[in-house]
């Protein structure tokens, strides 16, 4: 899980949206998600490493947001995909 708090958000969810399509390989992405006002997003991206997707995440939209990345504990999630 990334969870941000954006301080650009066109320039944040344009990195992001131009990113979707280089995940690196065995990457998926679940939900993308913001706040009504911009200010918070939350992504969850399924991938074997936490590192893996901060660096991905820091590289395309890192500029735009400070963003705290979470290994999700999927046993005891509600509604996430799987």
């Amino acid at each position: 899980m990334a969870v941000s708090t954006v301080s650009d958000n066109s320039n944040f969810w344009s990195g992001l949206k131009k990113a979707h399509t280089m995940l690196p390989k065995g990457a998926t992405w679940k939900v993308a998600v913001a706040s009504k006002d911009g200010a918070k997003a939350v992504n969850i991206i399924t991938h074997d490493s936490v590192d893996g997707v901060r660096d991905f995440f820091e590289t395309h939209a890192g500029a735009y947001a400070t963003t705290e990345y979470f290994e999700a504990d999927a046993a005891n999630a509600v509604g996430l995909p799987r």
